[in-house]
């Protein structure tokens, strides 16, 4: 089984979304390691603030098979990613899968935002912080102590654990 990692986001209805994206997850993935949920502003576009978190879990799923699975998930909670960069009913991206580094089959590992945004490391830091980064060999939890741009602010936002299951 590979240990995976999975950070996720909403702008739009973001509790609706995010709480479904949970409930979807653990149905397809099984017990979900959680990060507690936290608003950012948007980056690289105009936009309404996202709720963001990072999800754990171990599968036998490929790579491959995980993402299209994350692409059902957004597909059923109506992600439009014909869009491009803007606002979204729900972002699920594959960050970790082990400590395996590859870049096929439209599958990019490790995903580069671990090192690029705050929303993404920080909460996979709180889960996985011993972890290290397949690349650069760094601690995940030194990665963030260390991570220098104070303009991507995070809000932790009030979320009781019930509300993961719907």
């Amino acid at each position: 089984m590979a240990q995976v990692y999975v950070s996720l986001g909403s702008n739009i209805e973001r509790r609706h979304h995010i709480k479904a994206a949970l409930r979807m997850l653990a149905q397809e993935f099984g017990a979900l390691a959680q990060s507690p949920v936290y608003e950012s502003a948007a980056v690289g576009f105009e936009g309404a603030p996202f709720y963001n978190l990072v999800v754990g879990f171990e599968t036998g799923m490929s790579p491959r098979d995980v993402q299209d699975r994350l692409h059902t998930i957004e597909h059923h909670n109506d992600r439009d990613r014909s869009a491009g960069l803007g606002a979204r009913t729900l972002d699920l991206d594959l960050l970790l899968y082990d400590d395996l580094v590859m870049d096929r089959d439209g599958v990019v590992l490790p995903r580069a935002d671990i090192t690029r945004y705050a929303f993404v490391l920080g909460p996979l830091a709180e889960i996985a912080g011993s972890q290290r980064h397949p690349v650069s060999g760094e601690r995940l939890d030194t990665l963030w102590a260390e991570f220098a741009d104070a303009s991507q602010v995070l809000q932790r936002v009030d979320w009781s654990p019930g509300e993961a299951a719907g």
